[in-house]
């Protein structure tokens, strides 16, 4: 077959590169199960071992994402992959994010539908003033509330120009820096690039450490816990995801940083960077709505 010309820094090889057969997806999937089912049955307080079970599930998970990751990037810097699998990765990624949205917009569905519908319908508001009147005399439409059972006792929240107003400064400026980043290797700039990114990590973890403290704060200063009711179970519900997410980014980030220490990407063939870039950029846009409708509202 004859070689076609191909997009630069590309494989010449005009057909669609298909991997080999693996195992990773199938041990990464038991990994994930160990991983919730121990978390799970630890929350519910179940007679299994379940710390064995979460710890096990961390480690095969981290290896089989490092050792599925660094086949593929050796498959990327050998040249394998065609400016068509460079458009596939680039859906894939788009899809994935897009389904980090829905994600994220099911957990804020659930605190809307509690602090609009559920609140008001409780205290009697509308055509539900039969449920206050017999179920929950006396209680009040008031957000933040634990619920008319007043589940986890009192509470205090956390000021949302406080530690959070820091983070909120912190990622948008991580939003920049790795902006910046990626001018630089489209420029050829690898050693700026570099600089950015590894600013971009510590402003990563800059703000899980916030977040950290943010934590331990509220479960021993202000009683406000998974357990405090309806406030305390969205509150920590919402930022904790976020937190998940930012640990995952951290950790791309990082990974991206040493690739590219490597030698790894070009200016017009980095889409491994630009994948991670989407991703720190959607974290950032997920965290605005986390301050203003969790913190501030």
């Amino acid at each position: 077959m004859a070689n076609h010309a191909a997009a630069p820094a590309h494989s010449d090889n005009p057909r669609y590169f298909v991997p080999a057969p693996s195992a990773w997806p199938f041990m990464l999937t038991i990994a994930l199960v160990a991983i919730v089912y121990g978390f799970g049955a630890f929350l519910e307080e179940r007679a299994i071992p379940t710390q064995p079970l979460i710890i096990g599930g961390f480690v095969l998970a981290i290896s089989v994402i490092y050792l599925w990751f660094r086949g593929i990037a050796r498959e990327s810097e050998g040249g394998m992959y065609s400016a068509q699998v460079d458009r596939t990765y680039r859906w894939g990624m788009s899809w994935f994010i897009f389904s980090e949205v829905m994600f994220f917009a099911a957990f804020f569905g659930a605190l809307f539908y509690a602090r609009e519908l559920s609140l008001p319908w409780l205290a009697g508001i509308g055509a539900k003033e039969s449920t206050n009147v017999f179920l929950w005399p006396g209680f009040e439409n008031v957000w933040p509330s634990n619920g008319p059972a007043a589940l986890g006792g009192s509470f205090k929240t956390i000021p949302a120009f406080d530690v959070p107003l820091v983070n909120t400064i912190i990622l948008l400026t991580s939003g920049v820096t790795i902006t910046m980043a990626h001018h630089a290797l489209k420029e050829g700039k690898r050693t700026a690039c570099i600089l950015w990114m590894w600013a971009t990590v510590a402003l990563g973890a800059g703000f899980l450490f916030f977040q950290a403290e943010e934590y331990i704060h509220a479960y021993t200063e202000l009683n406000l816990t998974l357990g405090s009711g309806i406030y305390g179970s969205t509150f920590f519900m919402l930022t904790g995801f976020h937190g998940m997410h930012v640990t995952l980014g951290t950790i791309m980030l990082a990974v991206i940083t040493m690739r590219l220490m490597k030698g790894h990407f070009k200016p017009d063939s980095h889409f491994g960077f630009e994948g991670v870039a989407w991703y720190w950029h959607f974290v950032d846009v997920v965290w605005l709505g986390l301050f203003i409708v969790v913190y501030w509202l």
